[in-house]
């Protein structure tokens, strides 16, 4: 790495985003920006051609997100380290780009000298967590019995995902429908996600399901 002037791509598929940041690093001395792309797949391209030190990347994308991006960068052993820059700090957004290899995760809302620095930290390999992303993970580890389903919760979580109704759930399992909403509204909080799909789908991938 160039320890005088880092070298950036701009990956988000907002045009007037990209050139805001563009303009922002340009204009402030040690950073030079080799390029934008407008989803992860011209990322991954673009990196691969231009080798910047740090990639600033957006998650969702329409035509690539950013997990699947940082993680054909991390297969390919790209040296291109990887802060995320988006506005969602749900556990379905940050884990899977941290556990896909991202070297840092900001929100969009940070401050410009912030930005600057965990671009800095990024690019000597350091870790860059926004405070509200930190605290979320540090949690996760402290409490994770908080965030386990009950028993009674993974039976309802099953049948969610064979497509059950609630009203066959409360059959099968011998409750009222009102009870079941209970448990799913629990499921929600717990896996942090906000219908059935998505709890079902978090569940697969964190083998709370098979």
């Amino acid at each position: 790495m160039n320890t005088e002037v880092i070298t950036l791509l701009v990956v988000d598929d907002h045009p007037v985003v990209r050139d805001g940041l563009r303009g922002m690093f340009e204009s402030a001395p040690g950073f030079t920006v080799l390029g934008e792309a407008a989803d992860g797949v011209q990322a991954v391209e673009l990196t691969a051609r231009l080798d910047p030190d740090v990639v600033l990347m957006d998650l969702r994308m329409p035509g690539g997100g950013g997990v699947d991006a940082i993680a054909e960068l991390s297969r390919r052993g790209s040296r291109a380290r990887v802060l995320v820059l988006t506005t969602y700090d749900t556990d379905t957004d940050t884990l899977p780009a941290i556990e896909a290899g991202a070297t840092g995760y900001l929100l969009k809302d940070a401050p410009r000298d912030e930005l600057f620095g965990a671009v800095r930290a990024a690019a000597e390999g350091r870790t860059v967590l926004s405070p509200a992303v930190a605290s979320r993970l540090v949690q996760r580890v402290r409490a994770p019995d908080d965030e386990r389903l009950s028993t009674r919760e993974r039976e309802v979580l099953a049948l969610v995902a064979r497509g059950t109704s609630n009203r066959d759930i409360a059959k099968g399992l011998f409750i009222s429908e009102a009870t079941v909403k209970t448990h799913l509204t629990h499921i929600y909080g717990k896996l942090d996600v906000k219908d059935r799909a998505a709890a079902v789908a978090t569940a697969y991938r964190r083998g709370i399901l098979d």
